[in-house]
Protein backbone atom coordinates (compact mmCIF):
# COMPACT_ATOMS: atom_id res chain seq x y z
CA UNK A 1 0.00 0.00 0.00
CA UNK A 2 1.25 3.48 -0.81
CA UNK A 3 -0.21 5.04 2.31
CA UNK A 4 -1.35 2.67 5.07
CA UNK A 5 -1.87 5.46 7.63
CA UNK A 6 -5.63 5.96 7.71
CA UNK A 7 -6.07 7.15 11.28
CA UNK A 8 -7.64 10.43 10.19
CA UNK A 9 -10.16 8.72 7.93
CA UNK A 10 -13.17 6.48 8.26
CA UNK A 11 -12.71 3.11 6.59
CA UNK A 12 -15.71 1.42 4.98
CA UNK A 13 -15.95 -2.35 4.51
CA UNK A 14 -18.25 -3.91 1.84
CA UNK A 15 -21.16 -6.02 3.15
CA UNK A 16 -20.17 -9.58 2.29
CA UNK A 17 -22.00 -10.53 4.40
CA UNK A 18 -23.32 -7.76 6.64
CA UNK A 19 -22.51 -9.50 9.94
CA UNK A 20 -18.93 -10.27 8.89
CA UNK A 21 -18.44 -6.70 7.68
CA UNK A 22 -19.66 -5.37 11.03
CA UNK A 23 -17.30 -7.65 12.93
CA UNK A 24 -14.40 -6.90 10.57
CA UNK A 25 -14.94 -3.16 11.04
CA UNK A 26 -14.83 -3.70 14.80
CA UNK A 27 -11.46 -5.42 14.36
CA UNK A 28 -10.15 -2.33 12.57
CA UNK A 29 -11.36 -0.18 15.45
CA UNK A 30 -9.30 -2.30 17.84
CA UNK A 31 -6.12 -0.96 16.21
CA UNK A 32 -7.28 2.65 16.25
CA UNK A 33 -8.84 2.81 12.77
CA UNK A 34 -12.38 4.17 12.66
CA UNK A 35 -14.33 1.72 10.50
CA UNK A 36 -17.87 0.69 9.60
CA UNK A 37 -19.69 -1.41 7.03
CA UNK A 38 -21.00 0.37 3.93
CA UNK A 39 -24.66 1.49 4.00
CA UNK A 40 -27.31 -1.09 3.10
CA UNK A 41 -27.63 -1.47 -0.66
CA UNK A 42 -30.89 -0.74 -2.44
CA UNK A 43 -32.19 -0.05 -5.96
CA UNK A 44 -30.73 3.46 -5.84
CA UNK A 45 -27.33 2.01 -4.95
CA UNK A 46 -27.47 -0.19 -8.03
CA UNK A 47 -28.58 2.72 -10.19
CA UNK A 48 -25.65 4.85 -9.02
CA UNK A 49 -23.20 1.98 -9.52
CA UNK A 50 -24.45 1.38 -13.06
CA UNK A 51 -24.09 5.09 -13.83
CA UNK A 52 -20.35 4.99 -13.15
CA UNK A 53 -19.61 1.67 -14.85
CA UNK A 54 -19.64 0.82 -18.55
CA UNK A 55 -21.98 -2.17 -18.75
CA UNK A 56 -19.42 -4.98 -18.98
CA UNK A 57 -18.80 -5.11 -15.24
CA UNK A 58 -20.40 -7.80 -13.08
CA UNK A 59 -23.13 -7.10 -10.54
CA UNK A 60 -20.84 -7.09 -7.45
CA UNK A 61 -18.71 -4.36 -9.01
CA UNK A 62 -21.76 -2.20 -9.73
CA UNK A 63 -23.21 -2.73 -6.25
CA UNK A 64 -19.89 -1.99 -4.53
CA UNK A 65 -19.37 1.12 -6.65
CA UNK A 66 -22.84 2.33 -5.70
CA UNK A 67 -22.23 1.56 -2.04
CA UNK A 68 -19.03 3.59 -2.05
CA UNK A 69 -20.73 6.54 -3.72
CA UNK A 70 -23.54 6.36 -1.16
CA UNK A 71 -20.90 6.98 1.52
CA UNK A 72 -19.82 10.16 -0.28
CA UNK A 73 -23.44 11.20 -0.77
CA UNK A 74 -23.98 10.96 3.00
CA UNK A 75 -21.83 14.02 3.55
CA UNK A 76 -18.30 12.71 4.10
CA UNK A 77 -15.55 14.50 2.18
CA UNK A 78 -13.09 12.46 0.05
CA UNK A 79 -10.18 13.16 2.39
CA UNK A 80 -12.23 11.78 5.28
CA UNK A 81 -12.88 8.32 3.84
CA UNK A 82 -11.09 5.15 2.81
CA UNK A 83 -12.53 2.03 1.21
CA UNK A 84 -11.41 -1.53 1.91
CA UNK A 85 -11.19 -3.42 -1.38
CA UNK A 86 -8.79 -6.39 -1.56
CA UNK A 87 -7.57 -7.66 -4.90
CA UNK A 88 -6.73 -11.14 -6.14
CA UNK A 89 -5.23 -12.77 -9.25
CA UNK A 90 -7.01 -15.22 -11.53
CA UNK A 91 -9.72 -14.95 -14.20
CA UNK A 92 -12.25 -13.08 -12.04
CA UNK A 93 -12.85 -9.38 -12.69
CA UNK A 94 -12.51 -8.92 -8.92
CA UNK A 95 -8.84 -8.14 -9.48
CA UNK A 96 -9.85 -5.02 -11.40
CA UNK A 97 -12.29 -3.61 -8.85
CA UNK A 98 -9.81 -1.49 -6.90
CA UNK A 99 -8.04 -0.03 -9.97
CA UNK A 100 -11.41 0.82 -11.54
CA UNK A 101 -12.71 2.47 -8.36
CA UNK A 102 -9.50 4.46 -8.01
CA UNK A 103 -9.62 5.62 -11.64
CA UNK A 104 -13.32 6.51 -11.46
CA UNK A 105 -12.88 8.59 -8.32
CA UNK A 106 -9.87 10.41 -9.78
CA UNK A 107 -11.68 11.08 -13.07
CA UNK A 108 -14.44 12.74 -11.03
CA UNK A 109 -11.94 14.85 -9.10
CA UNK A 110 -12.00 12.79 -5.89
CA UNK A 111 -8.21 12.56 -5.70
CA UNK A 112 -8.09 12.32 -1.91
CA UNK A 113 -10.02 9.06 -1.56
CA UNK A 114 -7.93 6.14 -0.30
CA UNK A 115 -8.43 2.56 -1.51
CA UNK A 116 -6.96 -0.06 0.84
CA UNK A 117 -6.09 -3.01 -1.39
CA UNK A 118 -4.32 -6.01 0.16
CA UNK A 119 -3.82 -8.95 -2.17
CA UNK A 120 -4.38 -12.68 -1.76
CA UNK A 121 -0.97 -13.42 -3.30
CA UNK A 122 0.70 -12.19 -0.10
CA UNK A 123 -1.92 -13.57 2.24
CA UNK A 124 -3.37 -10.07 2.82
CA UNK A 125 -0.31 -8.95 4.75
CA UNK A 126 -0.16 -5.30 3.62
CA UNK A 127 -2.01 -3.63 6.45
CA UNK A 128 0.75 -1.29 7.50
CA UNK A 129 2.11 -0.98 11.01
CA UNK A 130 -1.01 -2.62 12.44
CA UNK A 131 -0.74 -5.71 10.24
CA UNK A 132 0.19 -8.47 12.66
CA UNK A 133 -2.25 -7.47 15.38
CA UNK A 134 -5.07 -6.73 12.96
CA UNK A 135 -4.78 -9.98 10.99
CA UNK A 136 -5.37 -12.06 14.10
CA UNK A 137 -8.27 -9.94 15.35
CA UNK A 138 -9.74 -9.72 11.85
CA UNK A 139 -9.65 -13.49 11.49
CA UNK A 140 -11.38 -13.93 14.83
CA UNK A 141 -13.98 -11.40 13.70
CA UNK A 142 -14.81 -13.38 10.57
CA UNK A 143 -14.87 -16.72 12.37
CA UNK A 144 -17.11 -15.55 15.24
CA UNK A 145 -19.55 -13.82 12.86
CA UNK A 146 -19.80 -16.98 10.77
CA UNK A 147 -20.31 -19.26 13.76
CA UNK A 148 -23.11 -17.00 14.95
CA UNK A 149 -24.62 -17.07 11.44
CA UNK A 150 -24.56 -20.87 11.39
CA UNK A 151 -26.51 -20.95 14.65
CA UNK A 152 -29.03 -18.60 13.05
CA UNK A 153 -29.34 -20.67 9.87
CA UNK A 154 -29.83 -23.83 11.89
CA UNK A 155 -32.65 -22.47 14.06
CA UNK A 156 -34.45 -19.85 11.97
CA UNK A 157 -36.20 -22.29 9.57
CA UNK A 158 -37.61 -24.20 12.55
CA UNK A 159 -38.54 -21.42 14.98
CA UNK A 160 -42.14 -21.35 16.21
CA UNK A 161 -42.04 -17.64 17.05
CA UNK A 162 -41.05 -15.91 13.82
CA UNK A 163 -38.19 -13.47 14.32
CA UNK A 164 -37.02 -14.80 17.68
CA UNK A 165 -33.72 -16.13 16.31
CA UNK A 166 -32.99 -12.83 14.52
CA UNK A 167 -33.37 -10.94 17.81
CA UNK A 168 -30.89 -13.21 19.56
CA UNK A 169 -28.53 -13.06 16.60
CA UNK A 170 -28.46 -9.25 16.58
CA UNK A 171 -28.04 -9.09 20.35
CA UNK A 172 -24.99 -11.34 20.36
CA UNK A 173 -23.46 -9.89 17.20
CA UNK A 174 -23.45 -6.52 18.98
CA UNK A 175 -21.77 -8.13 21.99
CA UNK A 176 -19.13 -9.76 19.79
CA UNK A 177 -18.40 -6.48 17.98
CA UNK A 178 -18.01 -4.66 21.30
CA UNK A 179 -15.42 -7.27 22.37
CA UNK A 180 -13.55 -7.22 19.07
CA UNK A 181 -13.08 -3.45 19.12
CA UNK A 182 -11.56 -3.44 22.60
CA UNK A 183 -7.83 -2.68 22.85
CA UNK A 184 -7.02 -5.58 25.17
CA UNK A 185 -4.64 -8.52 25.33
CA UNK A 186 -5.32 -11.20 22.71
CA UNK A 187 -5.71 -13.93 25.33
CA UNK A 188 -8.30 -11.87 27.22
CA UNK A 189 -10.09 -11.12 23.96
CA UNK A 190 -10.25 -14.81 23.11
CA UNK A 191 -11.74 -15.66 26.52
CA UNK A 192 -14.40 -12.99 26.08
CA UNK A 193 -15.26 -14.14 22.56
CA UNK A 194 -15.59 -17.77 23.66
CA UNK A 195 -17.82 -16.67 26.53
CA UNK A 196 -19.97 -14.58 24.16
CA UNK A 197 -20.39 -17.47 21.71
CA UNK A 198 -21.27 -19.81 24.58
CA UNK A 199 -23.95 -17.39 25.78
CA UNK A 200 -25.33 -17.11 22.25
CA UNK A 201 -25.40 -20.90 21.95
CA UNK A 202 -27.34 -21.19 25.20
CA UNK A 203 -29.94 -18.63 24.09
CA UNK A 204 -30.39 -20.27 20.69
CA UNK A 205 -30.96 -23.58 22.48
CA UNK A 206 -33.89 -22.03 24.35
CA UNK A 207 -35.76 -21.06 21.15
CA UNK A 208 -38.83 -23.23 20.66
CA UNK A 209 -38.67 -25.06 17.35
CA UNK A 210 -40.87 -27.30 15.24
CA UNK A 211 -39.29 -30.75 15.34
CA UNK A 212 -41.99 -32.41 13.23
CA UNK A 213 -41.08 -30.91 9.83
CA UNK A 214 -38.57 -32.39 7.41
CA UNK A 215 -36.23 -29.63 6.27
CA UNK A 216 -34.24 -30.06 3.04
CA UNK A 217 -30.61 -29.16 3.68
CA UNK A 218 -29.21 -26.86 0.98
CA UNK A 219 -25.54 -26.01 0.47
CA UNK A 220 -24.64 -22.69 -1.16
CA UNK A 221 -21.47 -22.05 -3.14
CA UNK A 222 -20.51 -19.56 -5.84
CA UNK A 223 -19.04 -16.11 -6.30
CA UNK A 224 -18.11 -14.69 -2.92
CA UNK A 225 -19.78 -11.26 -3.05
CA UNK A 226 -22.98 -12.26 -4.80
CA UNK A 227 -23.64 -15.22 -2.51
CA UNK A 228 -22.87 -13.28 0.68
CA UNK A 229 -24.40 -9.89 -0.16
CA UNK A 230 -28.10 -10.39 0.47
CA UNK A 231 -29.15 -7.46 -1.73
CA UNK A 232 -27.26 -8.86 -4.72
CA UNK A 233 -28.94 -12.27 -4.46
CA UNK A 234 -32.46 -11.04 -3.56
CA UNK A 235 -32.28 -12.56 -0.07
CA UNK A 236 -31.92 -16.09 -1.42
CA UNK A 237 -31.19 -17.56 2.01
CA UNK A 238 -34.35 -16.15 3.54
CA UNK A 239 -36.42 -17.37 0.58
CA UNK A 240 -35.04 -20.89 0.99
CA UNK A 241 -35.86 -20.78 4.70
CA UNK A 242 -39.31 -19.31 4.05
CA UNK A 243 -40.06 -22.33 1.86
CA UNK A 244 -38.87 -24.79 4.49
CA UNK A 245 -35.19 -25.27 3.68
CA UNK A 246 -32.10 -25.06 5.88
CA UNK A 247 -28.98 -23.41 4.45
CA UNK A 248 -25.29 -24.18 4.78
CA UNK A 249 -23.57 -21.11 3.38
CA UNK A 250 -19.98 -21.18 2.15
CA UNK A 251 -18.52 -18.40 4.27
CA UNK A 252 -15.99 -15.66 3.66
CA UNK A 253 -13.27 -17.46 5.65
CA UNK A 254 -13.25 -19.99 2.84
CA UNK A 255 -11.69 -17.36 0.58
CA UNK A 256 -9.11 -16.50 3.26
CA UNK A 257 -8.15 -20.18 3.42
CA UNK A 258 -7.89 -20.31 -0.35
CA UNK A 259 -5.69 -17.19 -0.32
CA UNK A 260 -3.45 -18.87 2.24
CA UNK A 261 -3.25 -22.02 0.09
CA UNK A 262 -2.25 -19.88 -2.89
CA UNK A 263 0.39 -18.13 -0.80
CA UNK A 264 1.90 -21.45 0.24
CA UNK A 265 1.82 -22.74 -3.33
CA UNK A 266 3.52 -19.56 -4.60
CA UNK A 267 6.29 -19.85 -2.02
CA UNK A 268 6.95 -23.41 -3.15
CA UNK A 269 6.94 -22.35 -6.82
CA UNK A 270 9.46 -19.63 -5.96
CA UNK A 271 11.81 -22.20 -4.45
CA UNK A 272 11.09 -21.14 -0.87
CA UNK A 273 9.74 -24.40 0.52
CA UNK A 274 12.47 -24.29 3.19
CA UNK A 275 12.77 -20.61 3.94
CA UNK A 276 12.12 -17.99 6.59
CA UNK A 277 9.12 -16.83 4.56
CA UNK A 278 7.61 -20.32 4.62
CA UNK A 279 8.31 -20.73 8.34
CA UNK A 280 6.65 -17.38 9.04
CA UNK A 281 3.65 -18.37 6.93
CA UNK A 282 3.26 -21.74 8.67
CA UNK A 283 3.46 -20.17 12.13
CA UNK A 284 0.79 -17.59 11.24
CA UNK A 285 -1.39 -20.27 9.71
CA UNK A 286 -1.07 -22.45 12.82
CA UNK A 287 -2.05 -19.56 15.10
CA UNK A 288 -5.12 -18.66 13.02
CA UNK A 289 -6.31 -22.26 12.80
CA UNK A 290 -5.84 -22.71 16.55
CA UNK A 291 -7.92 -19.59 17.16
CA UNK A 292 -10.66 -20.99 14.93
CA UNK A 293 -10.59 -24.30 16.80
CA UNK A 294 -10.87 -22.56 20.18
CA UNK A 295 -13.79 -20.43 19.00
CA UNK A 296 -15.61 -23.37 17.44
CA UNK A 297 -15.19 -25.74 20.38
CA UNK A 298 -18.20 -24.60 22.50
CA UNK A 299 -20.47 -24.87 19.45
CA UNK A 300 -19.24 -28.22 18.13
CA UNK A 301 -22.26 -30.19 19.30
CA UNK A 302 -24.76 -27.60 18.07
CA UNK A 303 -23.12 -27.20 14.66
CA UNK A 304 -22.33 -30.84 13.90
CA UNK A 305 -24.38 -30.54 10.69
CA UNK A 306 -22.10 -27.70 9.56
CA UNK A 307 -18.77 -29.37 10.27
CA UNK A 308 -16.00 -27.69 8.28
CA UNK A 309 -12.96 -29.60 6.96
CA UNK A 310 -10.07 -29.75 9.38
CA UNK A 311 -7.72 -28.82 6.55
CA UNK A 312 -8.57 -26.74 3.48
CA UNK A 313 -6.46 -29.11 1.39
CA UNK A 314 -9.46 -31.46 1.54
CA UNK A 315 -11.47 -28.99 -0.56
CA UNK A 316 -8.66 -28.66 -3.08
CA UNK A 317 -8.23 -32.44 -3.26
CA UNK A 318 -11.96 -32.94 -3.93
CA UNK A 319 -11.76 -30.38 -6.75
CA UNK A 320 -8.68 -31.96 -8.32
CA UNK A 321 -10.45 -34.42 -10.70
CA UNK A 322 -12.32 -31.47 -12.19
CA UNK A 323 -10.13 -28.39 -11.67
CA UNK A 324 -6.65 -29.19 -10.31
CA UNK A 325 -5.30 -26.53 -7.97
CA UNK A 326 -2.05 -25.05 -9.25
CA UNK A 327 -3.07 -25.45 -12.86
CA UNK A 328 -6.38 -23.62 -12.41
CA UNK A 329 -7.00 -20.73 -10.03
CA UNK A 330 -10.01 -18.78 -8.87
CA UNK A 331 -13.32 -19.30 -7.12
CA UNK A 332 -14.33 -22.03 -9.57
CA UNK A 333 -11.83 -24.35 -7.87
CA UNK A 334 -13.30 -23.60 -4.46
CA UNK A 335 -16.92 -23.90 -5.66
CA UNK A 336 -16.31 -27.31 -7.22
CA UNK A 337 -14.36 -28.67 -4.26
CA UNK A 338 -16.89 -27.27 -1.84
CA UNK A 339 -19.81 -28.78 -3.76
CA UNK A 340 -18.17 -32.20 -3.47
CA UNK A 341 -17.57 -31.65 0.24
CA UNK A 342 -21.16 -30.54 0.88
CA UNK A 343 -22.53 -33.63 -0.85
CA UNK A 344 -20.20 -35.77 1.21
CA UNK A 345 -21.49 -34.11 4.41
CA UNK A 346 -25.11 -34.84 3.58
CA UNK A 347 -26.75 -31.83 1.94
CA UNK A 348 -29.81 -32.51 -0.23
CA UNK A 349 -29.05 -29.98 -2.93
CA UNK A 350 -26.47 -27.37 -3.94
CA UNK A 351 -27.14 -23.85 -5.21
CA UNK A 352 -24.41 -21.85 -6.90
CA UNK A 353 -25.02 -18.09 -6.64
CA UNK A 354 -23.07 -16.12 -9.25
CA UNK A 355 -23.28 -12.83 -11.11
CA UNK A 356 -24.47 -12.97 -14.71
CA UNK A 357 -21.50 -13.49 -17.11
CA UNK A 358 -19.24 -14.56 -14.21
CA UNK A 359 -16.45 -16.73 -15.64
CA UNK A 360 -16.13 -18.73 -12.43
CA UNK A 361 -19.86 -19.41 -12.44
CA UNK A 362 -19.90 -20.37 -16.13
CA UNK A 363 -16.98 -22.79 -15.77
CA UNK A 364 -18.49 -24.32 -12.64
CA UNK A 365 -21.87 -24.71 -14.35
CA UNK A 366 -20.21 -26.64 -17.17
CA UNK A 367 -18.74 -29.09 -14.63
CA UNK A 368 -21.76 -29.53 -12.36
CA UNK A 369 -23.58 -32.12 -14.55
CA UNK A 370 -20.58 -34.47 -14.35
CA UNK A 371 -20.08 -33.71 -10.65
CA UNK A 372 -23.76 -34.43 -9.95
CA UNK A 373 -23.66 -37.70 -11.87
CA UNK A 374 -20.58 -38.84 -9.95
CA UNK A 375 -22.15 -37.85 -6.62
CA UNK A 376 -25.41 -39.77 -6.54
CA UNK A 377 -27.13 -37.31 -8.94
CA UNK A 378 -27.43 -34.62 -6.29
CA UNK A 379 -29.40 -31.64 -7.67
CA UNK A 380 -27.21 -28.62 -8.45
CA UNK A 381 -28.52 -25.33 -9.80
CA UNK A 382 -26.76 -22.09 -10.76
CA UNK A 383 -28.68 -18.90 -9.99
CA UNK A 384 -27.32 -15.96 -11.97
CA UNK A 385 -28.03 -12.41 -10.77
CA UNK A 386 -27.60 -9.18 -12.73
CA UNK A 387 -29.74 -6.72 -10.81
CA UNK A 388 -32.96 -7.59 -12.65
CA UNK A 389 -35.38 -9.34 -10.23
CA UNK A 390 -35.81 -13.09 -10.71
CA UNK A 391 -38.95 -15.05 -9.90
CA UNK A 392 -37.04 -16.45 -6.96
CA UNK A 393 -40.11 -17.83 -5.19
CA UNK A 394 -40.88 -20.06 -8.16
CA UNK A 395 -37.28 -21.08 -8.90
CA UNK A 396 -36.46 -21.88 -5.27
CA UNK A 397 -39.71 -23.81 -4.94
CA UNK A 398 -38.86 -26.01 -7.92
CA UNK A 399 -35.34 -26.63 -6.64
CA UNK A 400 -36.52 -27.56 -3.16
CA UNK A 401 -38.82 -30.17 -4.65
CA UNK A 402 -35.81 -31.71 -6.39
CA UNK A 403 -33.91 -31.61 -3.08
CA UNK A 404 -36.78 -33.32 -1.25
CA UNK A 405 -36.86 -36.07 -3.88
CA UNK A 406 -33.11 -36.54 -3.55
CA UNK A 407 -33.48 -36.69 0.25
CA UNK A 408 -36.09 -39.48 -0.03
CA UNK A 409 -33.89 -41.37 -2.47
CA UNK A 410 -30.95 -41.12 -0.06
CA UNK A 411 -33.08 -42.41 2.80
CA UNK A 412 -34.34 -45.36 0.73
CA UNK A 413 -30.82 -46.38 -0.27
CA UNK A 414 -29.39 -46.37 3.24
Amino acid sequence: MKNPDIRNRKLFVPRMPSEAARAFAAAFRSVGIDAAETPQSDSKTLEIGAKFTHGDECLPQKVTMGDFFSVLNNGLAPHEVAFFMPIAPGPCRFGQYAPLFDKTFKDLGYNDIMIISPTSMTGYNELGEHGEEFIRTGWRALVTAELLSKLLHKIRPLELEIGSSDVIFEKHLNVICSILEQKIDQDDKMKKLVSALTSARDEFRKIKINTSIITPFIGIVGEIFCRLNSFSNQETVKEIERQGGMVWMSDITEWVRYAMAERKYQLIQDGKRWSKEMLSFLIKNYILMKDEHDLTKPLKEDLHLFEEPKNFDEILKLAEPYLPFGKISGEMVVSIGRACYLQKKGVDGIIDISPFTCMNGIVSEAIYPRLSKEHNNIPIKVFYFDGVPLDLERDIGIFLELARSYRKKKKNTL
